[in-house]
């Protein structure tokens, strides 16, 4: 059974996390945090997620007394958290999106230290997804434009959404292009015409969407979409719990949902 801690427990992500902690039989909560000055400081997590009584309080910290931890919180904490992972060297799952390249490449330097799964979605059906949009992008080739679209709840901070940037990357990775050279991120305007190598992102906010992204291939006469909707939080606190599982006792790295599911080609990193 692997203890679990979950940081930022009072989030919309961190009540999630609990109940599927609840729900999963190869996991026990065996911690929480909240903000200073929270108003469910020392309160049962299980209250705040609405799942019934855990035993379990929330502090403002953790202790050595789990086998992983995992953040979903801002990207303005990740260097706090990632501090305390490894000051207590336990293994973190982190699914906060929206990182800058300093800090991604400061999840490189920590995971010399400690084992960590990053990934900008947790989903298990995302990350089949991901899976198959590169097999299709190098089957269909650069006869088919690629697009992007993803829509997300109006509270959401950051566009594109990291799950449609990693969308393109596989898109891209398969056509043999650099993402960050090709990338159109919305059209206004006297455009022009399309390039054939571009790939285009359009960003949608509003409502209470969860998430859902399409990956467009367009050819001329046909046109393939691919499509992910999710409904619930539950969906990717379900896969963070399964990462965090998974990363127990691996080796110091930087892993991802690839890995954890077993679509990585090398399975030894």
């Amino acid at each position: 059974m692997t203890g679990i801690a979950i940081l930022g427990v009072a989030g919309r992500m961190g009540r999630a996390l609990v109940e599927a902690v609840q729900d999963s039989p190869d996991a026990e909560l065996a911690g929480a945090t909240v903000r200073e000055g929270s108003q469910f400081l020392q309160a049962d997590v299980g209250a705040i997620a609405g799942v019934g009584s855990t035993g379990i309080k929330a502090a403002t910290t953790l202790d050595a007394g789990c086998d992983v931890i995992i953040d979903f919180t801002s990207v303005e904490a990740l260097e706090a958290n990632l501090e305390l992972a490894t000051r207590l060297a336990r293994p973190i799952v982190i699914g906060t999106t929206g990182l800058s390249e300093a800090q991604k490449s400061l999840l490189s330097d920590t995971a010399r230290e400690i084992p960590i799964v990053f990934a900008p979605n947790m989903s298990v059906g995302v990350n089949v997804l991901i899976d198959i949009v590169g097999r299709v992008a190098s089957l269909l080739g650069d006869t088919y434009d690629v697009e992007i679209i993803e829509t997300h709840h109006r509270f959401k901070k950051d566009a594109p959404s990291g799950t449609a940037l990693r969308l393109g990357e596989a898109a891209a990775d398969a056509l043999g292009r650099s993402l960050s050279e090709c990338a159109v991120y919305g059209r206004e305007g006297h455009t022009g015409e399309r390039t054939a190598r571009e790939i285009g992102f359009e960003t949608i906010r509003g409502g209470d969407v969860v998430g859902d992204h399409t990956v467009l291939f367009a050819g001329l006469g046909e046109r393939v979409e691919l499509t992910h909707k999710a409904s619930s939080r539950l969906t990717f606190a379900t896969g963070a719990v399964k990462a965090a599982v998974w990363l127990a006792g691996k080796p110091p790295g930087l892993y991802d949902m690839r890995d954890v599911l077993g679509l990585s080609a090398d399975q030894n990193k």
